[in-house]
């Protein structure tokens, strides 16, 4: 046995013996400790600090005496007089072992350590980047022994850090030589590390060591917006978050709509590549603006779109993608350059778009998967991501099973009469009286109900404009409650459902919500094409999960989880009184908010999650809802509300819901004929 004391490192609990004068940082490394280190143990960055424990530990069979570590020494008292250190504290390349001792590494100095996740069921983010800091101490320049710059930062890589066969562009040879000497030959140096298709790259240089960080994109390119988020790649933090219109919504609001417009025009797909990307750059520059950060520093970026925005964003052609059996150009993953794609931040930034699932259900479904991990759900769970083209996920630690379904735009407000995005001034909340049959609601930017008498001053800066698509969903969900729309989803006359707001509008009947014309302001109504549009959107998502059903062989799910900023807004009662979701317990019924947003991030973050959702795609079933005849069959029954033939349990336990018909001859819970496939977008 050796006689050389013990070290022990927890948590992970690690152990061995190593001669006295050892210092810390050099028995981790050789143990495989994730201990952080971006100067090499020359006492600069501060990033190993460790906590030594003291006294008796039964559990390990040591006992730690007061001198097991050397005495502090110079350097950390600079380092205390400088920025501090928490009580306790030693840094891990400055203390050396002298008798047996027992290590806490604290999670900032952990390499790999835990980026945490605001909701609780969702699991942590791992961080280990594609892109690091290492500060190197290069060879200068001897006539007796003649070589170049870069060979020697190449050398000084490779020895200090095992960075073997490192490359560079031509941009980053161009400076190198005046910041070597500005260092006095230290510098700190960004390295991409090497993947399958690439080798170690260096990224940037600074003179001496670079007490900043490096930045990298999260972003989810989708139909109806783009949405970014910035993050310390050194740290994992969100330093920024910020949103944009998609700029090709001009082309056509849903998907089909703009490979119709690429194959009507000649020069159309290059169009609505060219206005991605500008609008993609215009973003960057906004939310590094609000960051307060040089665009040069964000060297690695993760998209997340479905199959047309990938295409577009890639600038190729959608045409295959607009008729069976929407043959995609490539399905994998891709690994290319900023400069590829025109994105205007570093010249030599990374980027990785996340592989497809299949021909519509994309690289942001991957993202959702990645996040949400049904394959890894010990529960039968149904990811939903609501949006213009809902995509679908049904499965366990069994298999997973994966479908897009063509909602279309009306969950997010458009083709609805007084239907908007979500902004302040929206209806996004709404009850109504189940004795008046009036409604009463709130809007986005401020918590008061309309019937405050503080309201109307509440909102004077944005007024009442319209309605969002989650006050739609509550506000058709509510009409239905308290019997103004039947379940085939006609509105009733005046007399027949005893509300006063419900008035004769042409050949039917429309629902009053609110008349600001006395004031300059909008009339705000559903009518009931508004009503259809919602029940063909909601037929279109409720089908899609239910023919992942059919193909699993269950009737009921363990548990539902909306995703997608959308999701993260809607009531679960009222979506399942519409019948967008089968019949779970409420308290089953999760919202995940942007979950391709949350596993674009995990992709961005840690490089191991990569391999990670590209063997995941591989494994996911996926169904093709065009060519599966039961799809229609679901769909025409999903047109009722909450559905013609499920019997909803649970739902029907929680809330009763009226079963007149206000079409003469009509029976309740039929679909009325005019049911129709929602088209691909």
């Amino acid at each position: 046995m050796s006689s050389d004391p013990l070290v022990i490192f927890t948590p992970s609990g690690k152990r061995g013996h190593f001669p006295a004068g050892t210092p810390i940082l050099t028995a981790a490394r050789q143990l495989g400790v994730d201990l952080d280190s971006v100067c090499g143990g020359r006492g600069i960055c501060s990033k190993c600090q460790i906590t030594p424990s003291y006294g008796e530990f039964s559990k390990h069979g040591v006992t730690v005496q007061e001198d097991a570590l050397s005495e502090w020494n110079a350097v950390e008292q600079r380092y205390q007089d400088k920025r501090g250190l928490i009580s306790g504290r030693r840094l891990g390349c400055q203390a050396t072992v002298q008798g047996d001792i027992v290590i806490d590494v604290p999670p900032e100095s952990q390499v790999h350590k835990q980026v945490v996740r605001k909701r609780a069921e969702a699991r942590d983010i791992v961080l280990n980047p594609s892109t690091k800091l290492f500060y190197v101490e290069v060879a200068e320049p001897d006539m007796h022994d003649p070589s170049g710059d870069l060979e020697r930062l190449r050398m000084a890589l490779q020895e200090q850090w095992e960075l073997d066969e490192v490359t560079v562009d031509l941009h980053i040879l161009q400076k190198m030589q005046p910041i070597l000497r500005k260092g006095s030959w230290k510098v700190t140096v960004a390295i991409h590390l090497g993947d399958d298709e690439n080798p170690n790259r260096i990224m940037h240089i600074w003179p001496g060591y670079y007490e900043g960080t490096v930045y990298g994109l999260a972003v989810d390119l989708g139909s109806t917006t783009i949405a970014a988020h910035l993050c310390d790649l050194a740290t994992g933090d969100v330093v920024a978050s910020s949103g944009v219109m998609n700029p090709q919504i001009r082309f056509g609001e849903d998907l089909m709509s703009r490979v119709s417009y690429s194959m009507m025009n000649a020069s159309g797909a290059e169009e609505m590549t060219t206005a991605v990307r500008e609008g993609m750059n215009g973003l960057f520059s906004q939310i590094a603006s609000e960051a307060g950060i040089d665009k040069q520093l964000i060297v690695d970026v993760v998209f997340v779109c479905n199959p047309v925005m990938h295409h577009l964003f890639l600038g190729i052609d959608p045409f295959e993608l607009g008729q069976a059996p929407f043959a995609l150009a490539t399905s994998d993953e891709m690994r290319l350059r900023a400069s590829d794609l025109e994105l205007n931040i570093h010249p030599s930034a990374h980027v990785y778009l996340l592989p497809c699932i299949a021909g519509h259900v994309g690289a942001d479904a991957a993202a959702v998967a990645l996040s949400e991990a049904p394959d890894k759900s010990e529960d039968l769970v149904l990811v939903v991501d609501v949006g213009t083209n809902a995509e679908i996920l049904l499965g366990n630690k069994e298999k997973v099973l994966a479908c897009s379904s063509p909602t279309g735009p009306a969950f997010e407000g458009a083709q609805i009469s007084s239907g908007q995005r979500a902004a302040p001034g929206a209806i996004e909340r709404v009850e109504i009286d189940p004795a008046t049959k009036a409604p009463r609601f709130k809007v986005i930017g401020s918590d008061l109900w309309s019937d405050d008498p503080a309201f109307e001053a509440a909102i004077a800066s944005t007024g009442v404009t319209g309605i969002c698509g989650s006050g739609i969903i509550e506000m058709v969900a509510e009409m239905r409650i308290h019997g103004i729309v039947d379940a085939p989803g006609l509105i009733g006359t005046a007399a027949q459902t005893g509300s006063a707001n419900v008035f004769a509008d042409g050949r039917t009947n429309s629902y009053l919500v609110y008349d600001g014309t006395g004031k300059g302001g909008p009339m705000i109504t559903v009518t009931n094409r508004d009503i259809r549009e919602i029940q063909m959107a909601k037929a279109a998502l409720y089908s899609g999960a239910r023919l992942l059903m059919d193909k699993f062989g269950v009737d009921k799910v363990d548990r539902v989880v909306l995703a997608g900023a959308f999701g993260a807004h809607i009531s679960t009662k009222h979506a399942m009184v519409l019948g967008m979701i089968p019949d779970c317990p409420l308290d089953k019924v999760t919202s995940a908010g942007n979950a391709a947003g949350t596993g674009a991030r995990i992709a961005l973050l840690n490089t191991e999650a990569r391999a990670e959702i590209e063997q995941t795609v591989r494994d996911i079933h996926k169904i093709e809802t065009a060519i599966e005849p039961r799809f229609q069959e679901h769909f025409v029954n999903a047109s009722a509300i909450p559905n013609a033939v499920e019997p909803f349990p649970i739902l029907n336990s929680i809330v009763t819901l009226p079963t007149e018909t206000f079409n003469t001859g009509g029976k309740a819970g039929e679909a009325r004929g005019g049911g129709r496939r929602r088209r691909r977008g």
